[in-house]
């Protein structure tokens, strides 16, 4: 990876250093995920794996308590317009306290009608809070561009409201790094003082994308690609997308903004050996700079 084309600042240096020392994947529970985790990924990346109305809670489970047992750090999505009641949701909540896994990401989900009493994630995350849950890592969404359907007002109130019940924010992808890091100065400023995590797409193919959003049905990790049609022609280009530029000017802007940016949550798309390789070049280059 070039960092950049020319000399970074050592605030730049410092920042991207941090930065590229926390990064998550995101996976989506396909056929082959697990395999392609183990034969590409160590164990020290933590992992989240997503859900949709389509698939259900059921398989993201199975997939999580199996990379679980390979002795993955592994948040499922809980998307709470599949829940149905509180029964249901200390069952799935058992389950992950028995296999140990200590970390969720709470989402309203997109099936357009909530199955039961949960509407949005913030009545989910009264109901876990409720129940005495032992989970240490609550992640909840952030949207540094706004949402398709929902006001930017009520997008700010709905965070503030699931900040106190929550540890980190997870951002939906926004390819300028200025307004990124200008969103998160803004929710500080505000009062919620959670951690951030960069959403990006990791470097993904073309024909990746193309295959994988169509069996999505463009939901949950490739909505963006329907909210934000200006950036349609980075991923239909040849040889598809890479995120250096995203992570070079966040290096650079995060230095000069009071925000609570921690690191970057990579939206895999099930490419983890490219993904992977990516990193570890990241990783190197950024020690390489430190050594100069």
């Amino acid at each position: 990876m070039e960092l950049s084309k020319t000399a970074p600042s050592p605030q730049s240096r410092r920042a991207l250093a941090g930065l590229a020392g926390n990064i998550g994947y995101e996976v989506m529970p396909f056929k082959g995920t697990e395999d392609k985790v183990l034969e590409h990924v160590p164990t020290s990346v933590p992992l989240t794996v997503t859900a949709t109305g389509g698939k259900g809670i059921d398989v993201t489970l199975d997939l999580v308590l199996r990379l679980r047992r390979h002795g993955y750090s592994v948040a499922p999505h809980l998307p709470a317009r599949l829940f149905r009641d509180d029964a249901e949701l200390s069952g799935v909540v058992d389950q992950l306290r028995e296999a140990d896994v200590r970390r969720v990401f709470i989402i309203a989900g997109d099936a357009p009608q909530p199955a039961g009493r949960f509407p949005d994630a913030y009545s989910l995350l009264k109901s876990l809070d409720s129940l005495g849950h032992h989970f240490e890592d609550v992640g909840i969404g952030g949207y540094p561009e706004g949402h398709a359907t929902i006001e930017d007002q009520a997008l700010e109130s709905a965070l503030e409201q699931k900040a106190p019940l929550a540890t980190r924010i997870l951002t939906q992808i926004c390819f300028d790094a200025r307004t990124t890091t200008a969103w998160a100065a803004g929710i500080k400023q505000r009062g919620v003082e959670l951690p951030i995590y960069v959403g990006m797409p990791g470097p993904v193919s073309r024909q990746k994308l193309v295959r994988v959003s169509a069996g999505l049905g463009l939901g949950q990790s490739a909505r963006f690609l329907q909210k934000q049609q200006n950036m349609l022609w980075r991923f239909f280009m040849p040889g598809g997308y890479r995120p250096d530029k995203l992570i070079r000017g966040l290096a650079a802007a995060v230095p000069t903004a009071d925000t609570n940016i921690r690191g970057f949550h990579i939206f895999t798309f099930n490419d983890l050996a490219e993904t992977e390789a990516w990193r570890r070049n990241l990783v190197q280059s950024v020690a390489e700079q430190e050594d100069q």
